[in-house]
């Protein structure tokens, strides 16, 4: 099992490849090293021949033995000298630091002989390494280097009176030096177990290394990210692979994470679907279920209202009746409404008329949990065009969810009307955006602040990823995750057809980047720097339209607020913080008639102070863009 894990295959492939490499530059080095040492001894014994022959040289020649055989002897006694011998021409050895040898013959086919002797011819030219020669006297003892130099006859040695030689004779005789190699022996096996030690050393200390190295970049990280494969296979999508550094495997973990994340959200926005079309059954079933005694309470009602006439108090009573009924069954078509995304009913309105209706409506729960209602609203607010029973039923939702909020202890769901002007700027969104070849760019599973983003398809350095930018106006919320770094030479193309969309001839005026255009139906081109740092847009058909009109209605409660973990999701379908006693319509539903009135819901909440939100309602029709 160890072996098939990589870290340790790798640790494995090194660590031998070290050890062939620095076994073989050991076995280099000491075969180096014992051929310079033994090249240093024949040096030292060519250098001590000639020393020998050049002291003896004038005794030679006055045929002084004893001084010869006294300077011979002084020298044979020094330390790893063996044997310094004289050799005539015919073998017998004349003098010797050993004196048992002398005038004995020596055996010229030996050893020590035959590199001047061969075919019994003695050689007068031979080379230094032809006259040395390294032996053993017996099989177990020490090795002895032995160098013979040959004695030439001269002139002096021809004419001299004492023992004149031939004219015709080159070689006199041979001096031969024995020196015992047992130091250098001894030096060449330290030697040997010195490289041999520091090889085992390196190989240790370099697999170590490796093992550290592979261990931290290599099999930890490829551990984490099998680890993640295997949590995502168990379905756990939301398990995240740790900072892995910048190099490939990091980036690789930083894709993964970025996989399972769209994993997940496309495993969300199934589920959503999924819901959704079950809302769309159930909306259906209620409107049948629902609209059969919804229509006998409104006949019965209607009925006792035409009979108590003299009765005022009970009428009123009866009114209300008959209002809420027909107004429940406008909130049934409204949720068949919101699953088919149907277009509501709109006519001129007081929006602060709407909102006393809707306070009727839940005036008593909230007074049962000592709840006030604090109104500060503008008066003589122009009428806007709206479905009146879809914002009264924003209002209603919005007040239940304040009350659920501040419990039964007491509190305060302030409400303020006003007219503004606001810029688009940071206000309008862009729903609908193509590329030059028309194919949509907007994309309803990645969404910022509940708004489908716009995708971007960016590739650099044969990389690809998506980038998303905020489809709100001014807002530059976007979403640059990509897994690598974007730079100048990066591309910017429609994720469908790998159009250009950048504009060309033209740069950021701010930062110098590439400019993305978008092609906005009917409302002309939108312009962004494609730099993530610079914040620079430009919607030429929307500023042209300067400042515009909105009734602003803001709900503030004392309530408990919210979790900024759970801003981002309220207005989602099925999302509740309220466990079974939600459903997690309300806000999806207020979000949906708010969109299709062209307007803008926001929302400001701390935790134990209060929830605020602001709605903005076009005093004017807007066209959708």
């Amino acid at each position: 099992m160890l072996f098939k894990k990589i870290g340790f295959r790798l640790i494995f492939a090194v660590a031998l490849t070290s050890l062939i490499i620095i076994g073989v530059f050991a076995y280099f080095n000491i075969k180096s090293q014992t051929s310079s040492l033994i090249s240093e001894v024949e040096r030292h014994a060519n250098q001590l021949g000639e020393t020998v022959i050049s002291s003896t040289r004038f005794d030679m020649m006055l045929n002084q033995r004893d001084r010869i055989q006294q300077i011979i002897n002084s020298i044979g006694t020094q330390p790893q000298i063996r044997d310094v011998r004289i050799i005539n021409k015919i073998g017998k050895i004349i003098y010797s630091s050993d004196s048992n040898n002398i005038n004995k013959m020596v055996d010229k086919r030996a050893e020590s002989c035959y590199a001047c002797h061969s075919e019994d011819q003695p050689l007068e030219q031979i080379s230094i390494t032809e006259r040395t020669r390294v032996f053993r006297v017996f099989p177990d003892s020490n090795r002895i280097l032995g160098i013979i130099t040959p004695i030439y006859n001269e002139r002096s040695c021809w004419q001299a009176d004492c023992h004149a030689h031939p004219t015709n004779q080159k070689v006199l005789g041979v001096l031969d030096v024995s020196i015992s190699l047992a130091e250098v022996d001894k030096a060449i096996i330290t030697r040997e177990w010195e490289i041999v030690i520091f090889a085992i050393v390196a190989i240790i200390a370099v697999g170590l290394l490796i093992a550290f190295f592979v261990r931290r970049w290599v099999s930890n990280p490829v551990q984490d990210l099998l680890d993640a494969t295997q949590q995502v296979s168990q379905g756990n999508l939301n398990y995240a692979i740790k900072n892995l550094g910048d190099d490939e495997i990091g980036k690789l973990g930083s894709s993964f994470n970025n996989m399972t994340k769209k994993l997940a959200e496309a495993r969300m926005q199934l589920f959503q679907s999924d819901k959704m079309a079950s809302l769309g059954r159930l909306a259906a079933g209620v409107a049948h279920e629902i609209n059969n005694p919804l229509t006998g309470v409104l006949t019965y009602s209607s009925f006792l209202l035409k009979r108590t006439k003299d009765n005022p108090e009970l009428q009123e009573d009866l009114n209300i009746i008959v209002r809420e009924t027909l107004r429940s069954r406008e909130i049934v078509k409204s949720l068949l409404d919101f699953a088919r995304q149907s277009v509501p009913k709109k006519n001129n309105a007081d929006i602060n008329e709407i909102i006393e209706k809707a306070i009727s409506v839940i005036e008593k729960q909230l007074s049962v949990k000592k709840i006030k209602i604090a109104k500060q609203s503008e008066n003589n607010l122009p009428k806007i065009t709206v479905d009146s029973n879809q914002i009264q039923q924003v209002f209603i939702n919005l007040f239940v969810n304040a009350s659920d909020a501040i419990g039964t202890n007491g509190g305060t769901i302030t409400i303020v009307t006003k007219q503004i002007s606001l810029s688009p700027f940071g206000v309008a969104q862009l729903k609908k955006a193509s590329c030059p070849r028309r194919h949509s760019l907007i994309d309803n599973n990645f969404k910022i602040d509940g708004l489908p983003a716009l995708r971007v398809k960016v590739v650099s350095n044969e990389k690809e990823g998506i980038i998303h930018l905020d489809p709100v106006y001014g807002k530059h919320r976007n979403d640059y995750n990509t897994g690598f770094k974007i730079d100048k030479d990066t591309k910017f193309v429609c994720p469908d057809c790998d159009s250009s969309l950048v504009q060309q001839d033209k740069i950021c005026p701010r930062c110098g980047a590439p400019i993305l255009t978008f092609e906005i139906s009917g409302q002309g081109v939108y312009e962004v720097c494609s730099s993530e740092n610079s914040n620079w847009e430009k919607w030429d058909f929307v500023d042209s339209a300067g400042l515009k009109e909105y009734i602003e209605i803001k709900i503030s409660d004392t309530g408990c607020g919210i979790h900024k973990d759970d801003l981002p999701r309220i207005f989602e379908p099925f999302f509740t913080t309220k466990g079974q006693k939600g459903t997690g319509l309300g806000l999806a539903v207020i979000w949906g008639i708010i969109d299709n009135h062209h307007g803008t819901i926001n929302v400001e909440s701390e935790e134990e102070k209060g929830t605020t939100f602001i709605i903005r309602l076009p005093l004017t029709h807007q066209r959708q863009v």
